[in-house]
């Protein structure tokens, strides 16, 4: 178990992170770099906002903050540490660092790069190519849209929101046009598009061995009903009831697994949290994109879940020693948990800053959990919007209707100016499958 624990980050998912570890027996100190006002707040983590978020991409910075800190355990969260290559000079350095290096974090980096280690890991993947050059993306996004619809995605990192999913031929041929145009060097990745449901399942990994993480669903669309603009996640619920234990076991052993031989093959390793984002068809789940971490806002509701600590199997899969001996999936407590996120006016373009947030301590009262994203505290102490997604509103109980009932009555609770959010997350559910987790 260590005691003393490095997170990188400063949105919801590291907040949430930030709250799991802090309440863990064995932990005596959490630090969250930069973190948010609100993450300090929580029971043994100290926060470090007045470091710029470019701190956190610099390899040496990190590496003599967690040897300062005489750190057992460093955490990355988001994507662009891991792009950056801080993992590599931790590892350099001794420093025990759960993430993955560079190169085997460009299965998130790189749609391109993705696809081509899916597919040479034999897993099913939606239709599609990557293209350097416009005219053979518009012939084939024409050829893909005659048959249905067609997904446009920018090939590197884009904060969850370079996915286009296109109604019609037309709507493709304006995404890749938008694209190229912003960038005549890009290389977009063009994909047939999916029915069905999609699901999120997240696995720690130790560069072989993996443990499944409880399986959400993320709701990516700005608006009730799935309609508007892709953002970075409006809300999230866990539970699935079309995904249970057993379907999550499969997926585990015929998605995480080979994707992981496959980059072990390479020569790069996975170790981290590999987040397999599936659309579950008529015809079984077909894997739609790979990310180098934990979801946000799927971490919200899926730490709040676990019924272990989760430090000691980090360190472990960090160490490239998940024992052999361990459970295919982390344990969870009974119940379910539904997450709400509250955006900024404007997201998830240019949004709005410096808006005074009302209610935080009434949503709490309600039962809520509230994990910051992107606030911050005044100071005559009151929490601003940052911009962005502000919040993630946290709602437990018994099942999922329950959680939701929570989730609801708080988010009701909190109020800016301009504020934007979901009330149909976890409303409409599918059919049971089995006993989900």
């Amino acid at each position: 178990m260590p005691t003393r624990v490095v997170v990188l980050g400063f949105g919801g998912r590291e907040h949430a992170l930030a709250w799991s570890l802090g309440s863990e027996p064995g932990i005596n100190a959490v630090w969250v770099i930069p973190g948010s006002d609100a993450m300090g707040e929580e029971p043994r983590v100290a926060t470090y906002p007045r470091f710029g978020r470019e701190n956190i991409d610099d390899g040496q910075f990190v590496s003599m903050f967690a040897r300062g800190q005489a750190a057992e355990l460093v955490i990355i969260g988001p994507e662009g540490p891991l792009a950056a290559g801080v993992v590599d000079k931790l590892d350099r350095d001794g420093v025990v660092a759960f993430g993955p290096t560079a190169a085997a974090a460009r299965i998130e980096s790189s749609k391109a790069y993705c696809r081509e280690v899916v597919e040479a890991a034999g897993v099913p993947m939606a239709p599609g190519r990557a293209f350097a050059e416009k005219t053979s993306a518009l012939a084939y996004a024409r050829e893909l849209g005659a048959a249905g619809g067609v997904v446009v995605k920018a090939d590197g990192l884009a904060a969850g929101k370079g996915v286009t999913v296109c109604g019609s031929a037309v709507e493709a041929e304006h995404a890749i046009n938008a694209l190229f145009n912003m960038d005549p060097r890009s290389i977009v990745v063009v994909e047939r598009r999916l029915d069905g449901r999609e699901a999120s399942v997240i696995a720690i990994t130790d560069g072989n061995r993996a443990i499944g993480l409880p399986a959400a669903r993320d709701h990516k669309r700005l608006r009730d009903g799935d309609d508007g603009p892709n953002t970075g996640g409006m809300g999230a619920y866990s539970p699935l009831p079309d995904l249970n234990d057993a379907a999550v076991e499969r997926i585990i052993e015929t998605v995480h697994r080979p994707i992981l031989g496959e980059l072990s093959r390479r020569g790069t390793p996975f170790r981290g949290f590999l987040y397999a984002g599936l659309m579950l068809t008529a015809d079984g789940p077909v894997l739609l994109e790979c990310n180098a971490r934990l979801g946000d806002p799927e971490a919200q509701v899926i730490l709040p879940r676990l019924g272990t600590a989760i430090a000691p199997w980090l360190r472990a899969a960090a160490r490239g020693a998940i024992p052999a001996d361990a459970p295919k999936l982390l344990p969870v407590l009974p119940g379910a948990a539904v997450g709400i996120v509250l955006a900024a006016a404007g997201y998830p373009g240019e949004s709005r800053t410096g808006t005074l947030i009302d209610g935080l301590e009434s949503a709490r009262v309600k039962g809520a959990l509230v994990f910051h994203s992107g606030t911050r505290r005044d100071d005559a102490g009151l929490y601003r919007t940052r911009g962005g997604r502000i919040l993630t509103v946290v709602g437990r109980g018994r099942d999922l209707e329950a959680a939701r009932a929570v989730a609801e009555r708080a988010a009701d609770a909190i109020s800016w100016e301009g504020m934007q959010r979901r009330h149909d997350i976890a409303a409409v559910l599918p059919v049971p499958v089995g006993a989900a987790r």
